[in-house]
């Protein structure tokens, strides 16, 4: 009993930091690929590095299984990161920075990210000025994505 009681505080302190790192999503008026597209383009020249782009549905159907399109943009500023991973080397589990396109069981089109001020709570990094620079660009750079006209 004692032994389940601790893995139950366990866990919830373990997952209280995930609990309090907001997602943002905006809806998007364009396809996936569309979207992604665009965010890409927009994240390219603004001067950030594009580290991967992973199609979800495609993977699945590798696996013999479907799913609605979701693809998954993996960006960053090296400078800006090594110094938010120099003050807790763990808030590199949060970077570089992501989003995520994809299509919901309605047919709408959705980009979500993790707002990286919730990296303020989650890791000892509360004075890096570069956190509050990202969520800034986060929400600069998607909210041209998903407009009607890119800027």
């Amino acid at each position: 009993m004692k032994s389940l009681l601790f893995s139950l505080i366990l866990a919830v302190f373990s997952t209280a930091a995930v609990a309090d790192y907001d997602v943002i999503k905006k809806a998007s008026h364009y396809s996936v690929p569309q979207t992604m597209d665009r965010l890409e383009s927009m994240v390219t020249a603004k001067g950030l590095r594009v580290f991967a782009r992973i199609d979800h549905e495609s993977n699945a159907a590798a696996a013999n299984m479907t799913m609605n399109p979701a693809q998954l943009l993996i960006f960053g500023n090296p400078k800006m990161g090594t110094s938010i991973m120099k003050a807790d080397p763990a808030a590199g589990l949060d970077l570089p920075l992501r989003v995520l396109v994809y299509r919901d069981d309605q047919g709408r089109v959705w980009l979500a990210y993790h707002d990286p001020k919730g990296m303020k709570d989650a890791y000892d990094v509360g004075k890096v000025e570069a956190i509050s620079k990202a969520s800034a660009a986060m929400d600069k750079i998607t909210t041209a994505v998903t407009a009607a006209e890119l800027k």
